[in-house]
């Protein structure tokens, strides 16, 4: 991607956990405005910033409510190589809309988690794998009894909260490679992972607000300031 001549070259994963429901069809909005610029404008700030990487892969998962629609609440990619598969990438986000979702929460800790257990890249000298979660309301508890699960909720889920900081603390992802950028409000879980685990930005926002305050260069910049 970056091929400078001066310092090592980094491997990139990131992996944006995408709120898909009604309320979040701004940022949604925003995120296919964006696709087809990503690439272009990420690799120019990195560039910028005497940042050498040398492979760049991004997957999305967009989630919704397993216990309001469990047939539409997850949406996963492959991780898409950067330039070469950007029209595959822009073609998955372009096809993400925002609606259902019922009322808060929703299940994006089931997204982390499926994030965390993403195929990272294992080589490299450096490497980056970052996981970005967009959403404006809370999510439902890992160990929640109120509701059946459905026959197509992801299997291998950890079982509660604690189970799944064991994951990002000592699981499936590079303790030094990690990385989790969120935009959330202030509620749980998004505050208790903020506090307690690891390699965490926690950018708050208005809960149902759409995440309208946040914008591209926001991400961008904290993109390239986590690499």
């Amino acid at each position: 991607m970056v091929d400078g001549q001066q310092g090592v070259k980094y491997n990139v994963d990131i992996v944006l956990c995408i709120d898909a429901t009604g309320s979040m069809s701004s940022i949604i909005d925003r995120v296919k405005t964006n696709a087809i610029r990503f690439y272009d404008d990420l690799s120019s700030k990195l560039t910028s910033k005497s940042k050498n990487v040398a492979g760049l892969r991004i997957k999305v998962i967009a989630f919704r409510d397993y216990y309001d629609d469990p047939s539409d609440a997850m949406n996963i990619s492959k991780f898409f190589n950067l330039p070469d598969e950007l029209p595959g990438f822009t073609s998955f986000v372009n096809a993400i809309t925002a609606d259902k979702g019922g009322d808060a929460p929703e299940n994006s800790l089931e997204a982390l988690a499926l994030a965390i257990k993403s195929d990272w890249m294992t080589s490299g000298h450096r490497r980056r794998q970052i996981i970005v979660m967009w959403t404006d309301t809370n999510a439902h508890p890992l160990d929640q009894t109120t509701f059946p699960r459905p026959s197509n909720y992801p299997g291998d889920m950890p079982n509660d909260f604690n189970k799944m900081s064991d994951w990002w603390e000592q699981g499936y992802v590079d303790l030094q490679a990690k990385r989790l950028i969120i935009y959330a409000p202030d509620t749980y879980p998004w505050t208790d992972i903020a506090t307690n685990w690891s390699m965490v930005i926690h950018h708050t926002s208005k809960a149902g607000s759409g995440l309208s305050d946040i914008d591209y260069q926001t991400i961008l910049d904290t993109i390239v300031a986590s690499v």
